[in-house]
């Protein structure tokens, strides 16, 4: 437990953050208030729209110049952060209050080496001249948990691995020692060994420098993890405050028991498949990625899947589990042609796809479709919805009227009005994305669906919504589904089979409770110990009325 100060670090009182007119509500953040103490972790949970980003931002000085802080105040070590002018904010972000951000790409500097990122935040603020800013650096890689920081210092992002860089990231944040630290979503695309990992650098570097940390999440997991307290947002609206213990065993909003209601409880599915008939019938599949090589340097050799079989049967949902870099991805890949496979076999109505050209795989690339994990860069911005979903059946002989026609059905049976025909992608939420999403794959009737990280970037709720489709359209259209995730929660709950995959190979497989509940692999048991707030059981809430 962290230990907490009596006089708060920051207030936030009776903060207010107008929305441009014409929207669906008037505020992005109405009259919150709340405390954050030195040596608290606080965690701001809610989902997508509720303000926890939004205030967080605010605090940083960071919104958007159509965005004012209508009325309230936000004081840090008992000033208003909203009455200084932005020289002065300059001179304190990064200083006396830092943040990292969710997407750590996004937050590095492409073109920049990672020391020389680092070094920056102490130049602009003057700090560690000399040499002494090189020695910061680098002691500050070794306490982030970087291996090699002396190769990794000369290093540029796209090098290292999404872990890594949000340690880098990390690293930024604690050059100057700030006494605030806020972290927004920090671990939502990391796997969970990864994640645990960044959780656990967090919590140490929390204790060690009695920082007050406003982490900002949509994983309940996360929260029974570390949280000392935690505030629920929905809709711009603090609506629950309280300890950890209080807020994650006996929320007294309706909001907050429907959050937990909606996280993924992790148990065994139960109920056998539907079908005992084969769909797809996978055999030693291999993919073989070379890189490097010339003069001076070795080819590196990757086996990114490395002998992996399998079936799919009718009506059977098959988990691919495993670390990013595992290979999980790729499988989904060579079974879409979407790379090259090096060996192996992949069974479908009696063809072995895999020798297939790709224009003899053409007529059967309706049969096997892929729901993809971001459903904002998946979907063309200058296309409507309706033509988005009904491009795929005119490209394969289907009349247009036809195809306009079952679009329109299929956005009802995703469960979106049939006004969204004539909308862009613009214009709905992330889970309204991926709804047009599964209606796009599902347009050419397929009998394989791949679903690849189709769910890990949504809020639980959303989350919810999106895998009872999945499950409903699953019985009610007979499809085989393959899906992909690192969220074992999800796994456990909705798949008849699990495989675990491990360095491109399969290390174990089975059905949900015994990979779950007696794992036999080493691997395995160290994926599972390491899911967030793995004691916290979230069926023990009551649910609300």
């Amino acid at each position: 437990m962290s230990i907490i100060h009596a006089q708060p670090l920051l207030s936030i009182r009776d903060l207010s953050i107008a929305l441009p007119a014409g929207g669906d509500r008037p505020h992005a953040v109405r009259n919150i208030s709340y405390d954050l103490h030195a040596g608290e972790i606080l965690c701001i949970v809610g989902e997508s729209g509720s303000g926890k980003s939004m205030s967080a931002n605010a605090i940083m000085g960071l919104l958007p110049t159509y965005l004012k802080p209508e009325r309230g105040q936000i004081l840090f070590r008992g000033q208003d952060l909203l009455a200084l002018d932005e020289a002065t904010l300059l001179g304190m972000r990064g200083k006396d209050i830092a943040m990292v951000f969710q997407e750590p790409l996004s937050a590095l500097n492409p073109v920049m080496t990672i020391g020389d990122q680092i070094g920056e935040v102490m130049r602009v603020h003057r700090e560690y001249p000399g040499e002494a800013r090189a020695r910061r650096v680098l002691e500050l890689l070794e306490f982030v948990g970087l291996p090699d920081p002396a190769t990794i210092v000369h290093s540029y992002p796209f090098r290292l691995s999404g872990g890594q860089r949000q340690r880098v990231v990390i690293a930024m944040a604690l050059a100057l020692e700030p006494a605030l630290l806020i972290a927004d979503e920090p671990t939502t695309a990391l796997d969970v060994t990864t994640q645990a990992q960044i959780l656990a650098l967090i919590r140490r570097i929390q204790a060690e420098k009695g920082m007050g940390v406003m982490f900002v999440t949509h994983d309940f997991g996360v929260v029974a993890e570390i949280a000392d307290r935690v505030a629920v947002m929905e809709k711009g609206v603090l609506v629950e405050l309280g300890n950890a213990e209080q807020v994650l065993n006996d929320p007294r909003h309706p909001y907050t028991r429907r959050l937990i209601g909606a996280v993924p409880h992790g148990r065994a599915r139960e109920g056998g498949r539907a079908d005992d008939r084969t769909v797809l019938d996978v055999r030693n599949l291999r993919k073989t990625y070379v890189s490097g090589g010339g003069l001076f340097a070795k080819k590196r050799v990757t086996h990114a899947v490395d002998d992996v079989s399998f079936r799919v049967r009718r009506g059977e949902t098959l988990g691919i589990v495993g670390e990013s870099g595992s290979g999980k991805s790729t499988i989904g890949k060579c079974l879409l042609k979407l790379t090259h496979v090096d060996g192996g076999e992949i069974l479908f109505d009696g063809h072995d796809l895999a020798r297939l050209s790709e224009r003899q795989f053409r007529p059967m690339r309706r049969a096997v479709q892929m729901i993809f994990q971001d459903p904002f860069a998946s979907l063309n911005p200058r296309h409507t919805v309706g033509r988005i979903i009904s491009d795929g059946p005119v490209a394969s002989g289907v009349p247009r009227e036809t195809a306009d026609a079952r679009t329109r059905e299929l956005l009802e049976l995703v469960g979106l009005e049939a006004s969204a025909f004539d909308r862009y992608p613009n214009q709905f939420s992330g889970g309204q994305r991926q709804r047009i999403g599964i209606a796009r794959a599902l347009a050419l009737e397929p009998r394989v669906l791949v679903a690849d990280e189709s769910v890990s970037a949504l809020d639980v709720s959303v989350q919810a919504q999106v895998l009872a489709l999945l499950a409903d359209l699953q019985q009610r259209l007979d499809i085989a589904l393959i899906f992909i995730t690192h969220d074992l929660r999800v796994a456990a709950q909705i798949c008849h089979e699990v495989i675990v995959m491990h360095r491109g190979r399969v290390v174990e497989a089975g059905p949900p409770a015994q990979i779950f509940d007696a794992p036999r692999h080493d691997y395995t048991r160290r994926l599972i110990d390491a899911i967030p707030g793995k004691a916290w059981d979230p069926t023990r809430v009551p649910a609300a009325a």
